[in-house]
């Protein structure tokens, strides 16, 4: 059974803070928002609204993954952010240790996804009900029996990487929803980090990139 036990130290670690929005390096096993019961309540949006109350959510990480999250400090910035993030218009690179070695060095995973809602929160793969999905990939290195590999979706589908590598057949380490029992017992947590954002100042316009190293 699941135990939501988010970690609480570092309470909150930030990147960069203006006068319209601050960048957050999220660590897994934190809530982005709060869950719908009371002790899924502890999130990242409500660490930060005490000592901002203006923060509002722009996106979000899935619980088990770590890194860059973006919040905004008022309605006009959450609103000309969200329009990026809605066009496509922001650059998201992740880091990820996946199964196996994979055997092409770069490539891409089309594969629509939708909701398995027998099975919530998981998604799958139906080409005929799915959302079209994009990701693509570039290994870095390969261990003994894993790879290291950048993602980059063009899409932004729940659980849209986890489910691409899985269908791969090199489920990302950690991953107690898609993986094999050999993949999940060879990680403590799901080794998937938001390592690299780019995306255009909501105010000014000025091209920015944050980066955060991957802790694995």
């Amino acid at each position: 059974m699941f135990v939501y036990n988010p970690p609480l130290d570092p309470w909150l670690t930030m990147l960069w803070r203006d006068d319209d929005f601050i960048v957050f390096n999220k660590p897994a096993g934190l809530l982005s928002v709060p869950g719908k019961a009371p002790e899924h309540k502890d999130s990242l949006i409500l660490r930060v609204q005490r000592a901002l109350p203006s923060a509002r959510v722009v996106h979000r990480l899935d619980m088990a993954t770590s890194g860059i999250i973006v919040m905004a400090l008022h309605k006009e910035a959450q609103g000309k952010l969200g329009q990026q993030f809605e066009r496509r218009q922001v650059t998201k690179h992740y880091r990820a240790r996946v199964f196996g070695h994979m055997e092409n060095d770069a490539g891409e995973v089309a594969l629509p996804l939708r909701c398995d809602w027998p099975n919530r929160p998981k998604q799958m793969v139906c080409t005929e009900q799915g959302k079209s999905a994009l990701t693509r990939f570039q290994v870095v290195s390969r261990n003994a029996n894993t790879t290291d590999v950048q993602l980059f979706p063009v899409t932004g589908r729940s659980h849209q990487l986890r489910v691409h590598m899985q269908q791969l057949g090199h489920p990302i380490l950690g991953d107690r929803l898609y993986g094999t029992a050999d993949s999940i017992a060879a990680a403590p947590r799901l080794l998937l980090h938001a390592e690299f954002i780019a995306f255009r100042h909501p105010l000014t316009g000025a091209e920015l990139e944050f980066y955060s190293p991957p802790p694995f």
